[in-house]
């Protein structure tokens, strides 16, 4: 094996760098975690702050990217080096690398591995430029400056985030739901009889639920009658795309299914969950005499992943016009939420037993106890969410959920079951049947909502159960009100 060096605190060997550079000749630009400086000028601080603030990365001293990634003539790594220290110490906090002097070729490179700083330390910003002006992350092989928005998420990763105690201008008690509050009331006077001695006024007060008679955002998101009255956008947003991506539009259609769904947060889970599934196919394993059931996303696994959306996401007045969105490709289904994650939590950390940080502490309790309107509490607030989405996926033979964590969201995909070869899907006949043996009669617009089928397949269906004799027109062939049902 050839002499090591430090590289995203994993030893590679000297072969495994000039396999990195040969990569980067190819290529003709730097990568997501590399970054190639002929010598030390004043940028080399931008990269500094945005591999601190980001994941991490490398900075290769000595190749001029120009001349193809070739060595610089008579490069002088120790005095890069100097020049380097130099530059660590004018950004706040001081950047502290690992650094090799590291032979290639006939020359010699300076290799600089820069970690990400902890949560609690961040922004690193360069320091003559301002916090909101010399804050950079990483994007593709560039630095791009850090909005206001971002700044200000990892200032509040210093302190517990206050957004959802806060009263709502303009709500009242009233506009709470009278019986999931006095619900919580009675459980929490039978937990907790000190906090009531003194009156319900004081006890709402000590619970965070309201400031005399305005109820606070987690109390009005939590048991609101309709928090979209003060929240337009604090919703869930549904939409079915055709294909593997957004604008992809299939047979004239770029949007199969959309909607916007409000109410509170139990109600906006049960209607997400009711709508996923009404978009996704459930296949039927058979196996022997039993048949069991494989739907694309298990139920289950949607709800704690619209759960953990709507508890954990921003609710910082910036984050107030953002709604949670979940997007249903064809191969994928995907739930983000706006804000990335906080605390000590990261994409690598998630469901390891003892890590868990919540951003909106008090909707997190609210939740504890609070039941959904069909019975069932809302959420465990356990650190649990991670681990039942992993088994339902895992029970329902699919792939584990993949994260993507940015400072302005979280996204949790599923990828959708691959086809069991025993396994089979009801035809378009079969479910168009299926929706009318429960009606008295439907027009192909109610069937074409019901089923989640396009217009031409329900049409299909419907004339072949009509030349089988199993359903029948209840007008005239061409009449715009045409309905269709069971021949008696």
């Amino acid at each position: 094996m050839g002499e090591k060096f430090s590289y995203l605190g994993a030893k590679v060997t000297r072969e495994e760098l000039e396999k990195i550079i040969n990569d980067l000749r190819i290529i003709g630009t730097d990568k997501q975690g590399i970054e190639v400086k002929s010598g030390v000028g004043k940028s080399i601080r931008d990269t500094l702050s945005a591999f601190s603030n980001g994941n991490g990365g490398v900075i290769i001293i000595g190749l001029s990217e120009a001349d193809g990634f070739q060595p610089v003539p008579n490069f002088d790594p120790k005095t890069v080096q100097d020049q380097l220290e130099q530059r660590c110490v004018q950004l706040t906090p001081a950047v502290r690398p690992l650094v090799d002097i590291v032979p290639f070729e006939d020359s010699t490179l300076l290799v600089v591995e820069v970690e990400e700083l902890a949560s609690a330390d961040k922004p690193c910003y360069v320091t003559d430029k301002g916090r909101y002006n010399g804050s950079f992350i990483r994007t593709g092989d560039g630095d791009v400056s850090l909005s206001h928005y971002e700044v200000d998420r990892l200032l509040e990763e210093k302190v517990q985030p206050k957004w959802d105690e806060i009263p709502v201008e303009g709500a009242l008690l009233e506009d709470l739901d009278e019986d999931v509050l006095a619900s919580y009331l009675r459980l929490q006077e039978e937990r907790r009889p000190k906090t009531f001695a003194k009156g319900r006024e004081t006890a709402l007060r000590r619970l965070r639920i309201a400031a005399g008679e305005t109820p606070t955002l987690a109390s009005l998101l939590v048991m609101g009658e309709y928090p979209q009255e003060f929240f337009p956008r604090l919703a869930v947003t549904f939409a079915q795309f055709p294909g593997t991506r957004k604008g992809e539009v299939t047979e004239g259609y770029r949007l199969l299914d959309s909607k916007t769904i409000t109410g509170n947060i139990p109600e906006l889970v049960g209607e997400s969950v009711a709508t996923v599934k009404k978009n996704m196919r459930t296949g039927a394993m058979i196996d022997g005499a039993f048949r069991r059931d494989l739907p694309d996303y298990p139920p289950v696994a949607v709800r704690e992943a619209v759960v953990n959306a709507l508890m954990h996401r921003d609710y910082s007045p910036h984050s107030q016009g953002s709604p949670v969105q979940i997007s249903m490709f064809v191969d994928r289904l995907e739930i983000t939420s706006p804000g990335g994650l906080y605390g000590g939590v990261s994409v690598h950390s998630l469901g390891m037993d003892g890590v868990s940080s919540t951003r909106n502490q008090r909707i997190a309790t609210l939740l504890e106890d609070v039941h959904f309107p069909g019975g069932g509490i809302v959420a465990e607030n356990r650190g649990t969410g991670i681990d039942t989405m992993q088994t339902a996926l895992a029970d329902a033979l699919m792939p584990p959920p993949h994260y993507l964590n940015t400072l302005n969201s979280f996204t949790v995909t599923f990828y959708r079951r691959k086809v069991a070869p025993q396994e089979r899907y009801g035809t378009a006949r079969d479910i168009v049947l299926e929706q009318l043996r429960g009606l008295s009669s439907a027009s192909t617009s109610e069937l074409t909502e019901k089923t989640a089928l396009s217009r031409s397949a329900v049409l299909k269906a419907l004339n072949e159960l009509i030349a089988e004799g199993i359903v029948e027109r209840t007008e005239p062939d061409r009449s715009p009100k045409q309905r269709y049902r069971l021949c008696p």
